[in-house]
């Protein structure tokens, strides 16, 4: 795997743990009729994900373009 793929796996893991960390303190402010901080965490939680999705996307074109490379020079 390379370097650039991994840095972008690490971001994407830590994206989603901050977004699972909202989702539970918005159903915690939920449960307590905190609606509005609720949803504040709930519209977190959703940027977020949209991060975490952004670098896995990162990394798997850092994997297809490194197995690429490793492809042609095996062929080469």
């Amino acid at each position: 795997m390379s370097k650039q793929a991994a840095e972008h796996h690490h971001k994407a893991a830590e994206h989603h743990e901050h977004a699972a960390r909202h989702h539970r303190a918005a159903a915690a402010h939920h449960e307590e009729g905190n609606h509005e901080t609720a949803a504040h965490h709930a519209h977190t939680a959703q940027g977020h994900l949209h991060h975490a999705t952004h670098h896995a996307t990162e990394a798997a074109k850092h994997h297809v373009e490194h197995h690429g490379e490793k492809a042609k020079a095996a062929g080469a």
